[in-house]
C-alpha cells in the first residue's frame, strides 16, 4: 500500500509526461541519466586531479589536513542536499509555484541564506581555534570557513533542486562539471599564492560562490522576474518538510566520510594521509551516483505519483553503476600500485594493498545512495533504520582497526551490509 502522500499525490497536477513509465520513453530517459552520470564522472576525474596536485604539492601530512577539512565539509553539506530533495519534489509536483511565483520563492530563500552567511562567518572567525581543534587540523582560517562553505552549498542544492524539478538535467550536470573545474583553478592560484592548505581548502568555498551566482542567472532566464502579489513558500516550512531527507543524507554522509576522518585519529598522519588519498581513487563510483541521484529522485517521485511503478528508474541507475564498477575494479585489481604512483606519487603506493577492497566499499555504497534517493522520492521510512544502525556501527568498529588492511576490510563489510538492506527494502513495491 503507497504512503499517503502518495495517493495524494496521484490526485494532483503533475507534469504532461509524468506518466508513460514504459516503452519508447525508457532510452531517453536512461540517456539523461547517463549524461548525468558523465558529468559527475568528470567532475570525480577533476577531483582526481585536484587530489594528484595537492598530494604532491602539500605532502602526506598536509593532504591528511586538507583531506580532515573536505569530509567534515562534506557532512555539513547534508542539510542542502537534503534540501534539495525537498526542493525537487516539491516543486516536481507543483506544490512551490510555477514562473514568477516559483522565482519569488527562491528570490527570498536567497536573501535569507545569505543574511545567515553573513552571521555564520562572522561567528566562526571568532571561534576559529576551537573549531581547528575539534577537525584536528593547525589551519584555523581553514576551519572558520568550513560553516560558510556547508552555507554556500545550502543555496546551490536549492538552485539545482529547482532545475531538477524543471527536468534541467543538462544544466545540472554542467554545474557539477564547472563546479568542479572552478575549485581546481581557484585552489591551485591560492596555494601558489603561499596559502597551502588553507589556499586549497578556499578553492571549495570560491567555486560555489561563483556556480550559485551563474545558477541564480540561469533560474532568472527560465523562471523570469519574481511574480507581484504572491506568497513566497517559506524555507522553514521546507525544512520541516525535509526532516527525513535532512536525517537519511546524514546518515548517508557519515558513512561516506567517518573512516577518513577516523583515520585521522587512529592511524599516524602518514598512514591517514594514504588513506584519504586511496579512498579518492576508491570513490569515484560515488560521485556517479550522485549524479545518478539527481535523475533517480525526481523520475521515481513522477511515476508513483501517476500510479505506474517506479522500481524500474532505479533499476537503470543500479544498472549504469554496475558497469562502471565493474570496469573500476578491475583496474583496481590489475595495476593498484601504478594507479596511485602515478597520481599520488611513491609515498602514496603503499595504498595499492586496501584499493581494490575500498573499490568495492564505495561502488556498494553508491548502491545505498541510489537506494536512498529512490526511498526519499517515495516519501518511505523505513529505510533510515538501516542507515542508523550502520552509521552507528561503522566507527565503533573502526576504533578496532590499527593498520589501513583492517580499516579497509571494516568499511567493506559496513557497506556491503548497508547495500543489502536498502535493495532489500526497495525491491518490494508497495501497491494502493
Amino acid at each position: 500500500m503507497t504512503t499517503p502522500a502518495l495517493d495524494a499525490d496521484v490526485r494532483k497536477p503533475v507534469a504532461p509526461d509524468a506518466e508513460a513509465p514504459e516503452g519508447p520513453r525508457s532510452d531517453p530517459e536512461t540517456g539523461k541519466a547517463i549524461g548525468l552520470a558523465a558529468a559527475t564522472m568528470g567532475a570525480n576525474l577533476v577531483a582526481v586531479v585536484f587530489t594528484v596536485v595537492f598530494t604532491r604539492e602539500l605532502g602526506a601530512d598536509g593532504y591528511g589536513s586538507l583531506a580532515a577539512l573536505l569530509n567534515l565539509s562534506v557532512i555539513l553539506f547534508v542539510p542542502g542536499s537534503a534540501l534539495q530533495v525537498a526542493a525537487a519534489r516539491e516543486a516536481t509536483l507543483g506544490r512551490l509555484g510555477r514562473g514568477g511565483e516559483l522565482a519569488g520563492t527562491l528570490s527570498r530563500w536567497s536573501r535569507q541564506i545569505l543574511i545567515a552567511l553573513a552571521v555564520i562567518a562572522a561567528v566562526s572567525v571568532v571561534a576559529r581555534e576551537p573549531l581547528a581543534e575539534l577537525i584536528n587540523v593547525d589551519q584555523e582560517w581553514a576551519a572558520a570557513a568550513v560553516p560558510a562553505t556547508g552555507v554556500m552549498w545550502l543555496l546551490l542544492c536549492l538552485q539545482r533542486g529547482l532545475l531538477q524539478s524543471a527536468r534541467a538535467y543538462r544544466e545540472v550536470g554542467l554545474s557539477i562539471l564547472l563546479e568542479a573545474l572552478g575549485r581546481l583553478a581557484v585552489a591551485i592560484a591560492f596555494v601558489a599564492a603561499g596559502l597551502g592548505v588553507t589556499g586549497a581548502y578556499l578553492g571549495t568555498l570560491a567555486s560555489l560562490a561563483v556556480a550559485a551566482v551563474a545558477l541564480a542567472w540561469l533560474l532568472r532566464r527560465r523562471l523570469g522576474p519574481p511574480a507581484h502579489g504572491t506568497v513566497p513558500h517559506p524555507l522553514p516550512a521546507l525544512a520541516r518538510g525535509a526532516a527525513l531527507p535532512i536525517a537519511a543524507l546524514t546518515l548517508v554522509a557519515a558513512l561516506q566520510n567517518v573512516d577518513v576522518i577516523m583515520a585521522k585519529h587512529v592511524l599516524t598522519d602518514a598512514a591517514a594521509g594514504i588513506y584519504a588519498a586511496s579512498t579518492v581513487a576508491a570513490k569515484a563510483v560515488v560521485w556517479i551516483a550522485v549524479g545518478l541521484g539527481f535523475w533517480v529522485l525526481p523520475e521515481a517521485t513522477r511515476r508513483a505519483a501517476a500510479g505506474g511503478d517506479p522500481r524500474p528508474v532505479l533499476g537503470r541507475g543500479l544498472a549504469v553503476i554496475a558497469a562502471l564498477s565493474a570496469g573500476a575494479l578491475t583496474v583496481f585489481g590489475v595495476v593498484p600500485e601504478l594507479l596511485l604512483r602515478t597520481a599520488f606519487g611513491a609515498e602514496y603506493e603503499s595504498g595499492a594493498d586496501v584499493l581494490l577492497t575500498l573499490g568495492a566499499a564505495y561502488a556498494l555504497l553508491a548502491v545505498s545512495y541510489l537506494c536512498v534517493q529512490f526511498q526519499l522520492g517515495l516519501h518511505r521510512r523505513r529505510f533510515a533504520l538501516v542507515l542508523a544502525v550502520m552509521a552507528v556501527a561503522e566507527p565503533l568498529l573502526l576504533l578496532g582497526a590499527g593498520d589501513l588492511a583492517a580499516f579497509a576490510s571494516t568499511v567493506l563489510l559496513v557497506h556491503a551490509v548497508t547495500a543489502a538492506g536498502l535493495l532489500a527494502l526497495s525491491a518490494v513495491r508497495r501497491t494502493r
